[in-house]
């Protein structure tokens, strides 16, 4: 198949972001084999997700919308190994759609949708491997539990076997104050370290989802093991 113009752009992109990992990585005295690149397809077409894929790319990406999610995994062939996370989030009465066709849920915040998306799942034989979403940035307008909120939470999942609690994420706040961005990667770490002192988490909840494009070196720096990507490998969102 032929490389078109725009496979390229996004072909180059991902190079140079995967790049900037590796050296945000090095300077953190890291290696790059402890971040994960989600690139965020939310928008483009699966076009778009394919090309990263042929150029070796990730093979999980980032949707926002549960619908938009399923219908580019119903654009997966049989055997292919590309999967999508919602990573936005979700009302309860999308909680199918998600339990159906998510690899994963990035942005669990309330009992009410826990507990919908475990009695489906349940339904369904399958698990889910989730992350707590946490409003560090304290900005009214952000989805995500207030960090004091988060211990309480976090032990009432421990029934819900269907769901897999792998870490923490969160949407720093969007600021040209580095310093004020860096205040809510370190609130992420610190809420992980107190959960771990507190003997909520288990050794399994290792993750920290951290960072997009305007901000991801710097929430590697702080500790980052996922960072979403959009904008700088695909581009503006499309409509």
């Amino acid at each position: 198949m032929a490389v078109t113009q725009v496979d390229a752009g996004i072909v180059q992109r991902l190079g140079a972001v995967q790049a900037r990992i590796r050296a945000a990585c090095q300077a953190a005295g890291r290696s790059p084999d402890e971040v994960t690149l989600l690139p965020v397809s939310k928008t483009h077409p699966f076009a778009a997700v394919q090309a990263v894929v042929d150029a070796g790319g990730p093979t999980v990406f980032g949707e926002n919308r549960p619908q938009e999610l399923a219908a580019k995994a119903a654009q997966c062939a049989d055997g292919s190994p590309i999967r999508f996370a919602l990573i936005g989030h979700l009302q309860t009465n999308k909680a199918p759609l998600a339990a159906q066709h998510a690899a994963a849920f990035h942005a669990l915040d309330s009992a009410r949708l826990a507990e919908a998306l475990d009695r489906r799942l349940q339904g369904m034989g399958r698990g889910l491997d989730v992350l707590i979403e946490v409003n560090t940035s304290g900005e009214e307008a952000k989805h995500g539990l207030a960090p004091e909120e988060v211990p309480a939470f976090a032990a009432g999942l421990a029934p819900m076997d269907a769901l897999r609690v792998r870490g923490l994420m969160t949407v720093a706040v969007h600021s040209p104050d580095e310093a004020a961005v860096a205040a809510c990667f370190d609130r992420l770490v610190a809420l992980q370290h107190r959960l771990r002192d507190d003997g909520v988490l288990g050794a399994d909840w290792a993750q920290l989802s951290m960072g997009m494009s305007g901000d991801f070196e710097l929430a590697i720096a702080h500790g980052a093991t996922i960072v979403r990507v959009g904008t700088a490998i695909f581009g503006a969102r499309q409509q």
